[in-house]
């Protein structure tokens, strides 16, 4: 699991190709103490497996549903990758929790500059957008960030200074794709809610989705 505070930038050396499957050799751009082989890294967002450390080197493996399913196929050596390790227990949750599994992919389609922050407005397909709610927290390329508005086409964000000093949203181009992962409770809610509909089909109680309904379950 992961917070979604990026803990800086690494530069993608090179990426070998392994028949269907990859490694990328990512250099960070911090120190990276105490590092372990077999640990998790979000690379962009996307959960990977480190194999080695050399230094401040990493090689990660890239499956190959990660390569179809994210940007990370198509970066080139040189390009610039946000990366946070996995949360340790204790630590303070500054973002939200985030898995690294992508959801799908989003598309810059305006930049607004706002005082001092900035507005990033989004393109994203349906499957991405139901589970987005507005004020809600959302990971793009591995960044927690609140969503300011929803549409039926998309979503916007707005980027502090801090945020786009530390990571890579400073780089975007109009046109640029994203890995999006959506907040975890709203999709086992659905799952939830999804379940107990099928149950109620089946059953000759018609119980009520309401407050105590949801505080029985867990939910609040």
């Amino acid at each position: 699991m992961f917070t979604g505070l990026i803990e800086g930038t690494g530069t993608l050396q090179r990426t070998e190709r392994l028949g269907p499957d990859a490694r990328m050799v990512i250099r960070a751009g911090f120190r990276m103490e105490n590092g372990v082989l077999g640990e998790s890294i979000a690379v962009d967002g996307a959960c990977l497996t480190v194999v080695e450390f050399r230094g401040e080197v990493f090689t990660a493996d890239v499956s190959t549903e990660t390569l179809s399913g994210t940007t990370l196929g198509s970066k080139v050596p040189g390009s610039r990758l946000n990366l946070e390790r996995a949360l340790r227990f204790g630590e303070r949750l500054g973002g939200h929790l985030v898995s690294g599994h992508i959801d799908g992919l989003a598309t810059l389609k305006e930049r607004k500059a706002e005082g001092r922050s900035q507005r990033l407005f989004f393109d994203a397909p349906a499957e991405v957008l139901r589970y987005v709610v507005e004020k809600g927290s959302i990971a793009v390329n591995g960044i927690s960030l609140t969503v300011n508005g929803v549409s039926n086409a998309g979503f916007d964000v707005n980027i502090v200074p801090h945020t786009a000093s530390q990571t890579t949203l400073i780089d975007l181009q109009i046109g640029g794709e994203v890995n999006i992962e959506t907040d975890l409770i709203g999709k086992y809610v659905e799952k939830m809610v999804r379940s107990w509909g099928r149950s109620q089909e089946k059953s000759e109680s018609k119980e009520t989705i309401d407050f105590d309904f949801l505080k029985k379950h867990g939910f609040i």
